[in-house]
């Protein structure tokens, strides 16, 4: 065994105290860096030297990339707009640049790359070349994409909700007390029909302004429960719960029972309109699609999670396959559930049902949880 062994002069008992040179052990500490692509340009930008983290990142061998131009590992966008040669002009005259943007590795596959060019100049001052150190950071941008894509979609559904907030005051209070008044109106002119002694023969016409009106009124009033419903603010989601599943049992024709467990547990405004939402999109899914008899919708908080499940006893699927292109019903559940850090599972086959079980830490759920 050599005093070479590991590369920094360490020797097996009983050999010779040879000292590795600086350069060789640099040298030796280049090539077992794997996590980055590190090599050497000559002052015209060839490639003068690879490392094993180049060879796994860029994935040519040594022998094919030595002495090629380091403008091979850019896009044909970005060697047609100079960019190559534009960062060793800037890398000598202000000593290094770094860039992160799109790389090309050999098999003509792109990373995104996080990249440093360094001006190498020796003794006398004179520029020798460049060192390059190159870092695929790819999986840390998409990661970053998804953080974005997924702050941008909490907003929307902030914006979303606020708006139909709005709308739905507005639908009460506005069109509402309009349709008051109308129907007040309708009324004062009965009486003024009445006094004059012609009230029957329009009181078949007065009756039935009067039942549109009151048709108007209850669609107005279901129109902006639908948007947000005033329970939710004014008694808290165990309630809202409750109405929704009593106006789906109505409408629908489907038994629902809901069952609560939560003890003292104080929902957030947010995490109650996230929760109220969801339940919401699973009991349209069941309209839609289930053709059940029963929904069972259960929460309840045990140790640091939450879980709420909805369940039906209707007609299943087929999980796995694609989904129908205007169905956002459970796509709007699975984001609800990633702004609050959650997870959701889904259990469903022909004949069986549909399960959704939604776990939420409460950590992010009670009042005062931050986004």
């Amino acid at each position: 065994m050599s005093s070479l062994e590991n590369g920094f002069g360490q020797q097996s008992a009983g050999a010779p105290d040879l000292e590795v040179p600086i350069e060789d052990r640099y040298q030796l500490f280049v090539d077992a860096v794997q996590d980055y692509a590190i090599f050497m340009l000559s002052p015209s930008g060839h490639i003068a030297s690879w490392n094993k983290g180049a060879q796994r990142a860029k994935g040519y061998t040594r022998e094919e990339i030595i002495g090629r131009h380091f403008s091979v590992f850019y896009t044909p966008e970005d060697i047609a707009a100079g960019k190559p040669e534009r960062e060793l002009v800037i890398a000598t005259v202000q000593g290094r640049v770094e860039d992160e943007g799109w790389r090309v590795r050999c098999d003509g596959s792109r990373f995104w790359a996080d990249v440093v060019i360094t001006a190498v100049h020796d003794a006398s001052g004179t520029l020798v070349g460049f060192s390059k150190v190159t870092r695929d950071i790819t999986e840390r941008r998409r990661l970053a994409e998804l953080e974005n894509a997924s702050r941008v979609s909490a907003q929307m559904l902030a914006a979303r909700e606020d708006e139909q907030k709005r709308i739905a005051r507005e639908l009460h209070d506005d069109l509402g007390q309009q349709i008051t008044a109308l129907k007040m109106s309708v009324a004062l002119l009965e009486a003024k029909l009445g006094a004059s002694g012609i009230a029957q023969q329009f009181l078949p016409d007065t009756g039935a302004f009067q039942s549109q009106i009151d048709s108007m009124a209850l669609s107005v009033r279901r129109i902006a429960s639908d948007l947000r419903p005033p329970v939710l603010d004014d008694l808290g989601l165990i309630a809202a719960l409750e109405w929704l599943a009593e106006g789906f049992q109505q409408r629908c024709g489907v038994r629902v029972a809901v069952r609560v467990a939560v003890g003292d547990l104080s929902f957030s405004a947010l995490a109650a309109t996230a929760i109220f939402r969801m339940v919401q999109e699973a009991l349209t899914n069941v309209a839609r699609h289930a053709q059940a008899s029963e929904v069972l919708i259960d929460m309840r908080h045990t140790g640091s999670a939450c879980t709420v499940r909805i369940e039906d006893n209707g007609a299943g699927m087929v999980l796995g396959g694609p989904r129908k292109p205007k169905s956002f019903g459970l796509l709007g559940i699975e984001e609800r559930v990633r702004q609050l850090n959650g997870s959701v599972s889904i259990e469903s086959a022909p004949g069986q049902g549909f399960k959704i079980a939604i776990e939420l830490p409460v950590s992010k759920i009670v009042t005062g949880a931050t986004d």
